[in-house]
């Protein structure tokens, strides 16, 4: 009797001493998925901010896809589109960049490149469009288009547009953070594309509702103060939306600019990146306070002029040599180059 009571003595202190050995193993465990996931939502945060210039962009663009169609279905528009996107992104983009980042990962900054030309050649022709504005055409206006086809048209064409940035976004995360794991890259790169998406059209949304809701408060609005500030925001959002554009084609014009830069240090000339540091560097100590704001206002203003320039350069060979040779091969796209 005395020996079976020993024995359950010993099998409960192996079976105390598992539990310990188990909770310990959760303890840890716990301690690095939450390592991890800081990690992961840092890395995430980062490849967001990098494609900053991208999101601002269309954040900018998109509402206006919804102009000109009845106010019943600007937030159904925007949730077809938003819907697109997330399968470009999640479905399409993000497998092709982790198969391009696993096997190809030499083409990720000629790419990423190629993709900040782009920026810069969409900030610089937004500028020369500005300061040399063409006639608008009215042959599109004069033709009657019924609501349903003038937004499926609208629809397709905010999807290609957005597919383009996406790819645009994908590339820019990619290119932003380092992992060994191919788990932990397609979780950051998911993290991003949902979050910048869910981001983009929200605000998107908010925009395009906010003059209805100036306009409600303007008739409904028990106060004078509560109907002025409505009249205020119908007047103000053209205003707001024209703030966006600017910021988003400076936005475009730093990031496009900076990856160039970029680039060409990780391809070997190092001479664009050594000149700008040296002169962010320079006037921030000259400048004696806030020290490291200056060196990256500094930087990102003499990246955005060096895209400027880029971009400016690319216009006519966009426009005069690759516009035309797409148009012999797709003529069925030509109106939809500009």
């Amino acid at each position: 009797m005395s020996g079976l009571l020993a024995l359950l003595d010993d099998v409960a202190a192996i079976v105390k001493l598992t539990a310990a050995q188990v909770d310990d193993i959760a303890s840890q465990a716990a301690k690095v998925g939450a390592k991890v996931g800081a990690t992961v939502l840092d890395d995430a945060a980062k490849a967001g901010a990098k494609a900053a210039g991208v999101v601002i962009d269309d954040a900018a663009v998109t509402p206006k896809y919804v102009t000109g169609l009845p106010a019943a279905r600007e937030l159904p528009i925007i949730w077809k589109i938003a819907r697109a996107s997330f399968f470009n992104k999640l479905v399409i983009l993000l497998p092709a960049a982790l198969l391009l980042d696993a096997f190809l990962p030499w083409l990720v900054t000629p790419l990423l490149m190629l993709g900040g030309c782009y920026l810069c050649f969409e900030g610089a022709e937004k500028i020369w469009h500005a300061l040399h504005p063409h006639p608008e055409s009215h042959t599109q206006a004069a033709e009657v288009i019924d609501a349903a086809h003038l937004e499926e048209q609208r629809v397709k064409g905010a999807i290609k547009t957005d597919f383009i940035l996406s790819a645009e976004i994908m590339t820019i995360s990619l290119a932003a953070f380092e992992s060994d794991s191919f788990l932990n890259s397609g979780i950051i790169l998911g993290v991003v594309a949902i979050g910048i998406t869910a981001l983009v059209y929200g605000v998107v949304a908010i925009l395009v509702k906010m003059d209805d809701l100036g306009l409600k408060l303007s008739q409904i609005g028990r106060l004078a103060a509560t109907r002025n500030f409505g009249r205020w925001l119908v007047k103000f959002m053209p205003t707001l939306m024209m703030i966006i554009s600017v910021i988003g084609t400076a936005a475009m014009l730093w990031v496009g600019g900076n990856i160039i830069v970029h680039g060409l240090e990780n391809l070997g000339w190092h001479w664009p990146y050594e000149t700008i540091k040296g002169i962010a560097s320079a006037v921030s100590k000259s400048v004696g306070t806030a020290e490291g704001f200056v060196k990256w206002l500094v930087t990102a203003t003499l990246d955005g002029i060096l895209g400027l320039i880029l971009g400016l350069i690319l216009i006519p060979i966009v426009t005069r040599a690759i516009v035309p040779v797409f148009s012999i091969f797709f003529p069925e796209k030509k109106a939809e180059l500009h």
